[in-house]
């Protein structure tokens, strides 16, 4: 069996011709994925945990909540719950975050979270993103992957309380269980 697999450039093709209407797709490695529904408990703390972020980061960073990130080395285009980006204003107006705009990435995971800890974190990696969290709403637990490589995360922290200081704003301390919603 092959697979065909896309580019982000057909991508937004499919999307602009209306090809993928009504549909809750995301692109990853150049294949099209159905993104799961979320639940309201998904739902009620990943907004929870932006909201937070968006006080606590304040005009150092634009706090994104579903929305695409380009990452056209690896022909990709994910929908992260939370993307903590660089303020570019309007330039958003043309493309996404590339990862070079992107300061940390955070998934919330319940359903997904094998394609959230082994496939979105590789490809995270191999674009070079610093940072990534991936909220683990069966175990209660934050994995933290940091020092990308091209074919994963060198570090991986588990946590399940305390704080977490971003790479990006080593002023900030992150509290794991505001991330939560509580």
């Amino acid at each position: 069996m092959t697979i065909a697999k896309w580019t982000v450039t057909e991508y937004h093709q499919m999307i602009a011709a209306g090809i993928l209407v009504e549909r809750c797709v995301e692109l990853l490695n150049g294949e099209i994925v159905e993104m799961t529904p979320e639940g309201e408990f998904h739902a009620y703390t990943s907004d929870e945990a932006a909201e937070y972020l968006i006080y606590l980061l304040g005009e150092r960073a634009k706090v994104r909540q579903g929305k695409p990130i380009t990452l056209p080395q690896s022909n990709s285009e994910p929908e992260p719950d939370i993307a903590i980006v660089q303020r570019l204003g309007r330039n958003y107006r043309e493309h996404h975050p590339y990862p070079e705009n992107i300061f940390w990435l955070i998934e919330y995971s319940n359903s997904t979270l094998s394609k959230d800890l082994e496939v979105k974190s590789k490809i995270y990696a191999a674009v070079g993103i610093p940072e990534y969290w991936v909220i683990n709403l069966q175990n209660w637990e934050v994995v933290v992957f940091r020092s990308p490589t091209n074919t994963g995360y060198n570090s991986q922290e588990i946590l399940s309380q305390g704080v977490i200081v971003p790479l990006a704003f080593r002023e900030l301390e992150v509290s794991v269980e505001r991330l939560f919603g509580e």
